[in-house]
C-alpha cells in the first residue's frame, strides 16, 4: 500500500528468460528418437512397445547424474554413461565399456541432434514478446555452443542463450546463474520472468532469485522421477503456471499485438 493507502500498480516486466529444452525445443520428441536408435543395437530383446519406459526412466533421471553434472560434481560423459548404463542394466542390457559406450553414444547423439525441433507454440510467442518491447533471453543447463545450435535448428536464431552450464561453471538452481543471465540481459531481476518445464530447478529457484518464476506445465509431457510437480502447491508458493506458452503473455500482464495461437501438442 502507498501512504495515500492506493495499492502500488506493480512495474512491468522488463524481460523473459526462456529455459531450451522442453520450453522452447521439443526435447522429449529428440530424446524418444534417440532412445528408439539406441534400443534398437543395444537392447535388442526388448519390444518397441517398451521403448516409453527407456524414455522415462531417461528422462526422469531418479539418481540425479545429470543434476550432479549442471553442480559441477561430473563432466558430462561420466553423467551421460551412468545414466546409459542404468538402461542397459534397467531393461537387461549389457553394461557399457568405454570403448562401447563411444558407439552407443555416437547413435544416440547424432539421432538425438537430427531430431531437435521448436514447439509450434514458441516462435509465436517470442515475437509477440519482441513486439511488445519485452527483451527475451534464455538460460540453460547445458553447454552455450549445443544450446546455440539447438535454438538455431529449431527456427529460433535470434533468441540468445545468455547462460549456459559452462559460463559459470555450475547451473540452476543456483541463484547466481539467474542473476548473471539478468545482467547480460539488462533487466531488473524483479522485472524478469523465467519460464521453464521444471518446477525445482526452473520455476521455484527463480522465484527463491528474486525473478518471477512461470513452470511450464505442458499436458503430457512432465519428467516424472522425484522431482515435485504439483501446480496447487506451486501456485501457493507464488508460481505462475501455465499450460502453454501462448498463455504466457496474459499470465505476465504483458499486452501483446494480436493474440497468440494454441500449440496442439503432438500425440506420444
Amino acid at each position: 500500500m502507498t501512504d495515500l493507502g492506493v495499492s502500488a500498480t506493480p512495474a512491468p516486466l522488463e524481460g523473459v528468460l526462456f529455459d531450451v529444452d522442453d520450453t522452447l525445443v521439443d526435447t522429449r520428441a529428440a530424446f524418444a528418437e534417440a532412445i528408439a536408435a539406441a534400443s534398437r543395437v543395444w537392447l535388442p530383446h526388448l519390444p518397441e512397445d517398451r521403448y516409453d519406459e527407456v524414455l522415462a526412466l531417461w528422462r526422469s533421471d531418479p539418481n540425479g547424474h545429470y543434476r550432479a553434472y549442471t553442480r559441477g560434481e561430473i563432466d558430462f560423459d561420466a553423467q551421460r554413461m551412468a545414466r546409459a548404463n542404468e538402461l542397459q542394466a534397467t531393461f537387461g542390457g549389457e553394461l557399457l565399456d568405454d570403448a562401447a559406450y563411444v558407439d552407443w553414444k555416437d547413435l544416440f547423439w547424432g539421432t538425438f541432434e537430427a531430431s531437435w525441433t521448436g514447439f509450434e507454440d514458441a516462435r509465436p510467442v517470442v515475437d509477440a514478446l519482441v513486439a511488445a518491447g519485452v527483451r527475451v533471453g534464455s538460460l540453460t543447463n547445458a553447454r552455450v555452443e549445443l544450446q546455440t545450435r539447438k535454438l538455431a535448428a529449431a527456427g529460433l536464431p535470434d533468441v540468445p542463450l545468455l547462460v549456459g552450464v559452462d559460463t559459470l561453471g555450475f547451473g540452476k538452481p543456483d541463484p547466481r546463474v539467474f542473476a548473471e543471465a539478468c545482467a547480460r540481459l539488462g533487466t531488473d531481476p524483479a522485472r524478469t520472468a523465467y519460464v521453464g518445464d521444471e518446477l525445482d530447478v526452473d520455476a521455484r529457484a527463480a522465484l527463491a532469485a528474486g525473478l518471477v518464476g512461470v513452470w511450464l506445465d505442458r499436458p503430457g509431457t512432465r519428467r516424472g522421477g522425484p522431482h515435485p510437480e504439483d501446480p496447487t502447491s506451486a501456485r501457493a508458493s507464488g508460481v505462475h503456471v501455465v499450460h502453454g506458452l501462448a498463455d504466457l503473455p496474459a499470465t505476465l500482464g504483458i499486452t501483446v499485438p494480436a493474440p497468440l495461437p494454441a500449440a496442439t501438442p503432438a500425440p506420444r
